[in-house]
């Protein structure tokens, strides 16, 4: 991966709080869902309901697509992320108590609500695999294509450093 395409993807995964998450459906049908999310480094979290279609989904097939990107007044100035990665329930306590931090940080507007309950709604973790990268601004429909290593994952890191500092 370019240092350039590694910027752009961090800088739009940081820069949104909304993706758009798909799931494959027992009848084979997809089904996509808007959702709040975080990210630290490449690795995407989320609060999904435990008795939704999308966590029964999730439990019999782990393979989700998500997008991620925004409006643009501009044409040439679309960008946005698709992707393609593996989800699951996130049960380390430590990495749910550190995520649940990036949450409120990214949401402050939730502070004064109850921390969501696991048993009721777990915190996702969405591993990509393939990122494309759409960018306008190197012409209509561009985008570059990313296979996600786990050499790619360890070299971009996460945003422990940043939480750390900011704690």
């Amino acid at each position: 991966m370019t240092p350039e395409l590694q910027s752009l993807i961090l800088k739009l995964m940081s820069g949104n709080r909304i993706m758009t998450v798909a799931t494959n459906r027992p009848d084979g049908w997809p089904q996509a869902t808007i959702v709040g999310y975080v990210n630290d480094g490449l690795m995407l979290y989320s609060f999904i309901g435990r008795i939704g279609q999308k966590f029964a989904n999730i439990a019999r097939d782990n393979r989700v697509s998500i997008t991620i990107g925004g409006d643009a007044p501009n044409p040439a100035q679309i960008t946005g992320l698709s992707l393609a990665a593996r989800a699951r329930v996130l049960e380390d306590r430590r990495e749910f108590a550190r995520i649940g931090e990036l949450f409120l940080k990214r949401y402050p507007e939730y502070a004064s609500w109850p921390a969501p309950d696991p048993a009721l709604a777990p915190m996702m973790k969405f591993t990509p695999e393939i990122i494309s990268v759409l960018d306008y601004s190197k012409g209509f429909g561009h985008s570059d294509l990313v296979a996600i290593t786990v050499k790619d994952i360890a070299a971009i890191g996460s945003g422990r450093s940043d939480w750390r500092a900011a704690g």
